[in-house]
């Protein structure tokens, strides 16, 4: 069991949003330069996110993605789901059939763990991620990959 690139990038890329959507819409061109995204992936994702009405877009110059709820009432899960990012640790996709068409000696094991992450992820929101990278950022440790960004800019020292 694995999260994607599918659901890791989904999930940066709306920190990012969420970083910036004070300025008002943000491009996709903006996060793909930022975050190394492919520009043709980023709208992939942007298009399930908007299905899934976690953004929405606006047309024209000066257009652009915002959150379409508050930072705090978008969990990870809700990212992940919306990008169709499989959470599932059991072989046989709960289907149970993994062994010889029954079901396996370990399967409550997965499920278990199934449920595990997926309320975890529903316990992590996407306010306290941006939070805690508007903390990095102040402490001079942004893992954003923009170097002109206000959020990446080190901090001088009182010493210095």
């Amino acid at each position: 069991m694995r999260l994607t690139t599918k659901g890791r990038f989904a999930v940066t890329a709306m920190i990012d949003l969420g970083l910036r959507q004070g300025d008002g819409p943000v491009t996709l061109a903006g996060i793909s330069e930022r975050q190394g995204i492919s520009l043709s992936y980023l709208e992939q994702l942007f298009g399930k996110l908007r299905r899934y009405e976690l953004v929405t877009s606006v047309r024209g110059p000066g257009g652009g993605y915002c959150l379409a709820r508050p930072l705090e009432e978008i969990s990870v899960a809700d990212i992940i789901i919306a990008v169709d990012e499989p959470l599932d640790a059991t072989q046989c996709g709960g289907k149970e059939n993994c062994h010889d068409d029954r079901r396996c000696m370990t399967h409550d094991l997965w499920t278990n763990l199934n449920r595990h992450m997926f309320d975890y992820l529903q316990s992590v929101n996407l306010g306290g991620l941006v939070a805690d990278q508007k903390k990095r950022a102040e402490r001079g440790m942004s893992v954003l990959h923009d170097e002109r960004s206000q959020f990446h800019e080190p901090r001088e020292s009182a010493a210095a």
